[in-house]
């Protein structure tokens, strides 16, 4: 089902702060996303996050998540989507931060499927967006990065909705902000969407390989997630 700009607009009771009153800026769908979570040591988590974030955590555990979706319909507030550049197959490796009470993730890696699309997204955005080899399939999702030597298989099947999310469900998922550090300079992206309908995967293979200094990911999740997607408003980018 697709919600009208003015159904996302409406819907803030999950959120835990009201989203900015000035205008958004850009429209997105992140579809058919896939969800890995890792519990992970805090110290490896500090050489890679800015110092002026705090890492987040729960029930005293921090977590990174490997997320791999496909990016449909991006577009700025007053123009029409173009198919070429605004569709495209995208995994971030992100991590759970805080700052001034908000809550969010910060993104340690960003592929995008596409060159045009990994280049337009880091010039507006800022984020590290890179091209990376995608491809997926109603139930296999692959990447291969050879430069940064990342690699990523999935064949899977969607399972069950969840009809309860637990306090650890939430945490990893409603995020309604993301930090960027750009030339040593902290900034706050705040996004609107409605929350995530999540169901559960069943996994027939995976083989995750990924590694940033002394971060290590595997194919060992703690938790995995899967959702139909979400549509998302995007505000501009605040400094710190």
């Amino acid at each position: 089902m697709k919600y009208t700009i003015k159904q996302i607009l409406e819907e803030t009771k999950h959120r835990s702060w009201n989203y900015p009153t000035k205008r958004w800026k850009y429209y997105q769908e992140w579809n058919k996303a896939l969800f890995f979570h890792y519990k992970i040591d805090v110290s490896i988590l500090r050489e890679l996050v800015p110092k002026n974030l705090e890492i987040d955590e729960i029930n005293g555990s921090a977590w990174i998540s490997l997320v791999a979706f496909t990016m449909e319909k991006i577009r700025p507030r007053f123009l029409p989507p173009l198919s070429p550049i605004s569709d495209f197959d995208e995994i971030n490796l992100r991590t759970y931060v805080t700052k001034d009470g908000k809550p969010g993730v910060y993104f340690l890696s960003i592929e995008a499927g596409k060159l045009l699309s990994a280049i337009i997204a880091k010039s507006l955005s800022g984020l590290p967006y890179e091209k990376s080899i995608i491809s997926r399939t109603e139930n296999s999702y692959q990447a291969n990065h050879p430069q940064r030597n990342f690699s990523f298989l999935a064949d899977f099947h969607v399972g069950m909705k969840m009809k309860h999310k637990t306090d650890l469900d939430l945490f990893l998922t409603e995020r309604y902000c993301l930090y960027l550090n750009e030339n040593n300079f902290l900034f706050r992206y705040e996004i609107q969407h409605l929350p995530w309908k999540i169901n559960q995967v069943e996994l027939d293979f995976l083989n995750i390989d990924y590694q940033i200094n002394n971060l290590k990911l595997k194919s060992n999740p703690n938790l995995i997630h899967y959702s139909e997607g979400v549509q998302v408003l995007a505000w501009g980018k605040e400094k710190l």
